[in-house]
């Protein structure tokens, strides 16, 4: 399982756009948790920080080894998602990966995260 916190540069005037990703996302819950099983996302959280004038995005993930990239999927919602990615993200700026010190889970929690192919055949 790995766990990660990553920091990106929003384009500059794309507020709006990043407000209309957010909405889009919380609208569709339901095909936002269908894509979470291949990818082995067990948790995905999106935050928001202004710093001097400048927008960022982090995201927080606890995934699974072996999940598949957004970039991969076909599923209609990850191909939007990825629409709104290139529009919203400045890629002059490369993503910052924060360093995980401490990752607290309890033990029945992570053993529920279990890829649903190790939980089924360990039962």
């Amino acid at each position: 399982m790995k766990t990660e916190l990553t920091r990106f540069r929003v384009r500059e005037n794309a507020q709006s756009s990043v407000e209309e990703w957010m909405q889009f996302l919380n609208a569709n819950a339901a095909a936002v948790r269908e894509t979470l099983e291949p990818e082995q996302m067990y948790v995905e959280t999106i935050f928001s920080e202004t710093i001097d004038g400048i927008d960022y995005l982090y995201w927080y993930s606890v995934q699974g080894e072996d999940g598949s990239g957004v970039e991969q999927s076909e599923h209609w919602l990850d191909e939007k998602h990825m629409e709104f990615w290139r529009a919203c993200i400045d890629d002059t700026f490369p993503g910052e990966d924060l360093t995980p010190r401490v990752t607290m889970i309890p033990e029945r929690v992570e053993a529920a995260m279990k890829p649903l192919a190790i939980t089924a055949d360990t039962r």
